[in-house]
């Protein structure tokens, strides 16, 4: 089709110089992937690079500890990717002597790898003709197509699926995949896309129907709840403090935080303080109770808005269960509290 000449010409004249699309190496690819999702490149490639550096194989990843792979994870956030990283090399080196699976519907059945990364393996290292379909594949196709179904409804996939199998005839699924990903990433973009210059901006259903801030068509997200989270930092008289690891499922699970107070609404500070004395009081000997000043921050997640503030408590005592301040850079934190370990502790 004249639609898939012109993407592969465009890409081959555009494209980026991205180290895995040097690579057919599944392992390569998957941890680049992986990544990826939810991912800029320009912020997941130093994190793909670090990563092949101190786990070259992925035996090396198996036999790392969680901890380690978190720790190297800090900062990308949707954490259940890292720990469902590890546990996938654990399986191929472990239980495949170390080789992943050939074909999209075996890559399936591993943990963490759903229907687009089992699509981009196969395709990118083996060239099976499986279409990769992510949000530029949606935003591309359903502009210059002119496909209205809601891209958040789990249905609609199989339109855009069959549709880029039609349009991969003939063609190097390698590369179809990686052009038209590519296409929605640098040219196709969500807002404000130079039309004028578009090698497509003749035949474009969206740009022809004046549509293209309109499409793709997606249903609005659940509002985000607000969340108020107090992070007690105990110091003792060794320069000692106190952090625990989170339990139970989660997004930040067996990453670190401090001991905390989360209150259901905003309270003000005197409230707080006479919150953490009334909870630890009995447990410890209070000095002091202060307030990091310039330290309160929103962290935004998918569907939450944590509303965050430190807390310094000097107690009278050493704490028995205390890890001293230069010891903290060992353990995997959510990256609002490692940027603030980094720049008050």
């Amino acid at each position: 089709m004249i639609f898939s000449k012109t993407l592969v010409d465009w890409y081959l004249q555009n494209k980026r110089d991205l180290p895995w699309r040097h690579s057919t190496d599944p392992y390569h690819i998957w941890l680049s992937e992986i990544i990826l999702q939810q991912t800029r490149v320009v912020q997941g490639l130093p994190y793909y690079l670090s990563f092949l550096k101190n786990f070259p194989t992925v035996f090396d990843l198996a036999n790392a500890s969680e901890q380690q792979v978190l720790k190297l994870w800090q900062g990308l956030g949707y954490y259940s990717r890292a720990r469902n990283l590890h546990k996938t090399a654990q399986i191929v080196a472990f239980e495949m002597n170390g080789f992943f699976p050939d074909n999209y519907n075996d890559l399936l059945k591993l943990k963490g790898i759903g229907d687009y990364t089992a699509a981009a393996i196969a395709s990118f290292a083996h060239n099976e003709k499986v279409p990769v379909v992510d949000g530029n594949v949606f935003r591309v196709l359903a502009r210059y197509i002119g496909i209205e179904n809601d891209i958040a409804d789990q249905k609609s996939r199989k339109v855009f699926k069959e549709t880029a199998l039609e349009l991969m005839a003939g063609l190097s699924a390698n590369v179809f995949n990686q052009a038209i990903m590519e296409f929605g990433a640098l040219h196709c973009v969500p807002k404000n896309p130079d039309c004028a210059t578009c090698v497509f901006n003749k035949s474009c259903f969206a740009l022809q129907q004046k549509r293209v801030a309109v499409l793709p068509l997606k249903s609005k997200k659940a509002k985000a709840i607000d969340r108020f989270l107090n992070y007690l930092i105990f110091v003792d008289n060794d320069q000692k403090t106190i952090i625990c690891k989170r339990e139970g499922k989660g997004i930040w699970e067996n990453l670190y935080e401090f001991p905390t107070i989360e209150t259901p609404e905003k309270h003000d500070d005197y409230i707080i303080s006479q919150d953490i004395k009334y909870q630890f009081q009995t447990k410890f000997d209070l000095i002091e109770i202060q307030k990091f000043e310039n330290a309160s921050t929103i962290h935004k997640l998918t569907h939450q808005n944590l509303h965050i503030n430190f807390w310094k408590i000097l107690v009278n005592e050493s704490l028995s269960n205390g890890i001293l301040f230069s010891e903290l850079e060992r353990y995997p934190f959510p990256i609002v509290i490692g940027r603030f370990i980094e720049k008050y502790l």
